[in-house]
């Protein structure tokens, strides 16, 4: 599990200077396998983009420390689930996400990449 953390923090590194570009890649690729979710999200898109990448940001390096992550990661389900979303929304939300680090990482995301962020 540690080497899969290493990997998805090394991979999201790559990911940071092209956050703007990576967050538009992922939502138009949310919206591709799943137009209904596109109601979902009523404000600037550029503004949505960038707590995206924040919350990663968040999420990726608090990996080495679940007890501080969880707290966070509860209350974003929280807001989540008064926004409306359901839990079958995440399965186009985590292709969105897999295929966004496809597209950004080219060749660095390898299918040992892959299986990384999908374990973790």
């Amino acid at each position: 599990m540690k080497h899969r953390k290493k990997s998805v923090q090394e991979s999201f590194a790559k990911v940071e200077p092209i956050a703007d570009a990576a967050a538009e890649i992922f939502y138009g690729k949310l919206f591709q396998y799943d137009h209904s979710l596109q109601p979902l999200f009523k404000g600037d898109m550029t503004e949505q983009g960038k707590k995206l990448m924040s919350t990663l940001k968040i999420a990726v390096k608090s990996l080495d420390d679940l007890d501080a992550l969880v707290p966070v990661l509860e209350n974003l389900a929280i807001k989540h689930i008064e926004y409306g979303v359901k839990i079958d929304d995440y399965t186009p939300v985590g292709n969105a996400l897999i295929n966004t680090l496809a597209e950004g990482l080219g060749d660095d995301f390898s299918p040992e990449c892959k299986a990384a962020w999908v374990e973790v």
